[in-house]
C-alpha cells in the first residue's frame, strides 16, 4: 500500500468498535464471510469420484447434533 491507499480507521457512532475504510481491490466483509462458508456451494453435490463408504458417511451425525 503506498500513501494514498492506506486504510483509515472510522469511529462508529453508538458502537464500542471501529470501521476500516475499504481498499481497491479487496473483499467487503460479506463477500469475505460468503466465501469462508462457501455459500454458492452445494453441500450435496459430490467433489470427486463416489468411494464404497460415502452414502454411510453422509447419514451419520455426530451425537451432539
Amino acid at each position: 500500500m503506498a500513501g494514498d491507499e492506506r486504510q483509515r480507521v472510522e469511529r462508529v457512532r453508538g458502537s464500542r468498535r471501529a470501521r476500516l475504510t475499504p481498499v481497491e481491490g479487496t473483499l467487503s466483509d460479506s463477500d469475505a464471510e460468503a466465501t469462508l462458508r462457501d455459500d454458492d456451494a452445494d453441500p450435496e453435490a459430490p467433489r470427486g469420484p463416489k468411494g464404497a463408504n460415502d452414502d454411510r458417511l453422509r447419514r451419520d451425525r455426530p451425537p451432539h447434533y
